[in-house]
């Protein structure tokens, strides 16, 4: 299993900011190795964030993502003690998920 997100909410004036931080290495599959052969492609394919049981954003991402990605994301309405659920799967099947508590 991939390592934890780093996972903060933050709320300010009824906006919740929440800033998600993912660990992985998102190779594009067109980078070469140092005996000279291909680096098989592994990302990122799919995203979603849940505010409680509502999903609030579903992105399907490429290759052309940077390694570690960060994704910043403002709730509307989110109050506090209510669970942001962060979920990503890559192109390997390899899944993560992450949950907090809004502030």
């Amino acid at each position: 299993m991939a390592d934890p997100m780093r996972v903060r909410a933050a709320r300010s004036g009824g906006i919740t900011t929440v800033k998600i931080l993912m660990s992985h290495e998102m190779e594009t599959g067109q980078r070469r190795g140092a005996n000279g052969t291909l680096v098989p492609a592994w990302f990122i394919q799919q995203v979603s964030v849940r505010l409680n049981d509502a999903t609030v954003l579903t992105a399907q991402w490429g290759p052309a993502i940077s390694k570690n990605p960060f994704l910043q994301v403002e709730l509307n309405g989110a109050n506090a003690g209510d669970r942001v659920t962060v979920a990503w799967t890559d192109t390997h099947g390899d899944s993560r998920v992450d949950e907090i508590r809004v502030p």
